[in-house]
């Protein structure tokens, strides 16, 4: 239940957001002095994504560029001609990888012959992509009938990762940034502080001196961010990595105006990651008390997600769901075991020796 305090803004679940509506589509609202908050639509249940323009001299600085599709260019003319009256993009920083946050870079850099700053990581992987060909590939098809689904299902789910929006369009070179980096961006102060979890190189922006915060996708302030394991690294632990970042998160002062990519900006930073962190907390009891007999991850899924019937939803939900259990393997309160070509998550029986890690060969392996 929300309630409007003293000065108009909007308290919701321990929350304050100084604004209660966001701008239009494709229109801005000043933040901050200098700081412009755009709005950008998306063809999602998630309709939008919001960048940041940043006033730099006689120009201006983007944060994130919205999807690869020609709404998302259409939008941009928009707010060239009405926003940045004239004056050019100075350079785009992206705060990692994902397409709705790098769609049309390219075109961007390209059309402005402007520097793109990212993290070398997340330039890796903006360069890795999307699965090609009409077949799934082994690796694909392995991952998915481990989990759980047929065949036939597994191939059903190469289109839904191949649609022409998740392919960026690729900028030719980047300047790295990375943890504790500093930009000087009209008159501000800008340090780069890194998360991980959610992808694997992810940088926020944190002015000290006005107390701002451009969080990406590492800090939003309704839903969650997706921690998620993928074909890429079936084995990957990001769960760990994202409540990782979280404490280091805590370092920044509770008091900053965090500037989210989605939803709306907000106060009370710390309370947020609280949030987040119990969020995966009930998520990790719900799945090891699911687990008391083996259970696929597919199975698992339907126990944590089970409003993610088909599609996109379950790629999404697998992924998350893959990324508890193998957290909870890390942790030493799982086992996975193979049964007829599936693997099955258990409980840990008492005295059982502890697998940190089980390497992804043609028989599970061990680490030593």
């Amino acid at each position: 239940m929300a309630e409007l305090d003293a000065q108009g803004h909007e308290w919701r679940a321990g929350l304050r957001f100084p604004w209660v509506k966001p701008p239009a589509n494709g229109e801005v609202r000043e933040v901050a002095p200098g700081v412009l908050w755009l709005r950008m639509p998306l063809p999602f249940a998630l309709d939008h994504i919001n960048l940041y323009l940043l006033r730099h001299e006689e120009g201006w600085v983007a944060i994130d560029t919205g999807l690869n599709s020609e709404q998302t260019r259409a939008v941009w003319e928009q707010v060239f001609d009405q926003v940045c009256a004239g004056l050019p993009l100075l350079a785009v920083i992206c705060t990692h990888f994902h397409s709705d946050h790098t769609g049309v870079l390219g075109w961007l850099a390209e059309r402005f012959r402007c520097p793109v700053y990212m993290t070398a990581g997340e330039f890796q992987w903006l360069h890795l992509g999307a699965p090609g060909g009409s077949k799934p590939s082994w690796a694909f098809r392995d991952f998915y009938q481990k989990a759980g689904f047929s065949s036939e299902h597994a191939e059903s789910l190469l289109p839904l990762i191949q649609a022409p929006h998740f392919r960026p369009e690729l900028p030719s070179s980047f300047q790295r940034i990375e943890e504790g980096s500093r930009l000087a961006i009209g008159g501000r102060c800008w340090q780069v502080v890194i998360g991980s979890g959610h992808s694997p190189e992810h940088a926020c922006l944190y002015c000290a001196e006005d107390g701002l915060l451009i969080s990406g996708d590492q800090v939003l302030p309704r839903i969650t961010s997706t921690v998620s394991v993928h074909v890429t690294e079936p084995q990957a632990d990001p769960l760990r990595d994202w409540l990782d970042s979280i404490e280091r998160l805590r370092e920044l002062p509770d008091t900053v105006l965090v500037l989210p990519a989605h939803e709306r900006p907000f106060f009370n930073l710390h309370q947020r990651l609280d949030q987040l962190q119990q969020h995966h907390q009930a998520h990790l009891e719900k799945l090891q008390a699911a687990c008391d007999e083996p259970r696929s991850a597919s199975e698992l899924m339907s126990e944590l997600f089970p409003r993610a019937q088909k599609g996109f939803d379950q790629l999404m939900a697998l992924g998350e769901t893959l990324a508890h259990a193998n957290y909870l393997i890390a942790a030493g309160s799982l086992v996975r075991e193979t049964e007829q070509g599936v693997y099955r998550y258990r409980c840990t029986q008492p005295g059982e020796p502890r697998l940190n890690r089980l390497l992804p060969f043609s028989a599970d392996i061990a680490a030593c």
